[in-house]
């Protein structure tokens, strides 16, 4: 009886026959009848260098939120939003707030930083080494750039940044990466560059492609401060005859809820003090091909209010590490591609556009949660719609 997942040893394992294969024999050792996962519209060989062992599809629904209404400097105008989740009430709430901040005269969106790093760490026999090192790299940094551009088209190292412990050295390589989210681009550029910088330097005693610095599909704080992937701003001024006309919100109680929000936040020791950044990023992630495990580091977010000298409510939320692709990766898979096309953002040239639309969108979710919260609308709104009843 075969034991192992069958694969194709002759090396097409990406035929309608060998999938076949792999579903018969995952139903047989588990008693499951699939009569969903198997249903798609593809061809398997369109999923090669996404899966291994390609046997199915998860399907999430996906809901269409809009019109959005953005003047960003690379998306302008209105779109409509598609958000893959499976959570009641979601799309209905980042409906509602682009409904409430359309009428206000839109999102005013702003990437402000561009970098994708990839960190090893050098080790050497003494702090005093791993210093005059630092000084070699900054001196040879034209040819470092040099070997590291050799292996990609498209990314261009910007900087270095050096960090010094006991007797290691870890070195942050910044990249700009074009259109592709880039993590396995700066990868490869950085491995040939460290290789290089070992056989010129001779002192190092042994090295590692990442020290961690990087922080790879985690959030942290450096991340938050130096930019991973696109540092987005997404600001709305709401006036306050629309939030306490159309919205029916105090616009004081509203501003003084924002600021009890930043001290939970500070006493939780959260990444964000927001509401829910996570929900919008991760419901556009799915639907538009990028790697989900980056919001890990994508849902990190700044959240900013202040009352206008007009008494209106101004509104904004940073997005410091917003990895996105438009190009590569999963962005070009049958129903992703079709999810980007929509908003007019697949394809080499785009990747900026997408990410003005989602943190719009993210701001978007983020009042409508904080406004439900004040109107006392959140628990009633889930009971509503976000519980499958029978």
């Amino acid at each position: 009886m075969e034991d192992k997942i069958p694969r194709d040893k002759g090396g097409d394992d990406y035929t309608e026959k060998i999938v076949d294969r792999r579903k018969k024999f995952i139903e047989k050792k588990t008693g499951t009848k699939f009569d969903h996962v198997s249903r798609y519209s593809f061809d398997p060989s369109t999923v090669q260098g996404n899966i291994e062992n390609f046997g199915g599809v998860a399907q999430v629904p996906i809901g269409f939120a809009g019109p959005l209404l953005v003047n960003g400097e690379h998306a302008k105008g209105e779109f409509y939003v598609p958000l893959a989740t499976t959570e009641g009430t979601l799309v209905a709430s980042y409906n509602r707030g682009m409904k409430l901040l359309y009428e206000s005269g839109g999102i005013t969106t702003t990437v402000c930083d561009d970098a994708m790093q990839r960190a090893p760490v050098f080790v050497f026999d003494s702090a005093r080494e791993a210093r005059e090192f630092g000084k070699w790299v900054d001196e040879n940094f034209a040819e470092i750039k040099k070997q590291a551009e050799n292996t990609t088209k498209t990314g261009k190292l910007i900087n270095i940044d050096k960090y010094i412990v006991s007797k290691m050295m870890f070195l942050r390589f910044n990249f700009t990466t074009g259109d592709a989210a880039g993590q396995n681009m700066v990868g490869k550029a950085t491995f040939v560059a460290s290789h290089w910088i070992r056989a010129n330097y001779p002192k190092i005693r042994r090295f590692a492609l990442s020290g961690n610095i990087d922080t790879d599909k985690k959030t942290s704080y450096i991340n938050t401060l130096r930019t991973r992937g696109k540092r987005v701003t997404a600001e709305a001024t709401i006036p306050k005859n629309l939030l306490e006309g159309i919205a029916k919100l105090p616009i004081d109680v509203l501003y003084n809820l924002r600021q009890v929000s930043n001290l939970g936040s500070f006493m939780a020791g959260s990444n964000n003090n927001g509401s829910h950044s996570a929900n919008g990023i991760t419901a556009m992630f799915i639907a538009t091909g990028q790697d989900a495990a980056n919001v890990a580091e994508s849902s990190a977010a700044m959240a900013y209010a202040e009352l206008t000298a007009e008494k209106d409510y101004y509104y904004s939320i940073t997005i410091p590490s917003l990895i996105v692709a438009t190009y590569g990766g999963g962005t070009g898979l049958a129903t992703q591609k079709e999810c980007l096309e929509m908003m007019g953002c697949f394809g080499k040239g785009k990747v900026n556009k997408l990410a003005e639309i989602i943190a719009a969108t993210v701001l978007c979710g983020e009042f409508s949660l904080g406004s439900a919260v004040v109107a006392g609308d959140w628990v009633t709104a889930h009971e509503k719609l976000g519980r499958n009843r029978p």
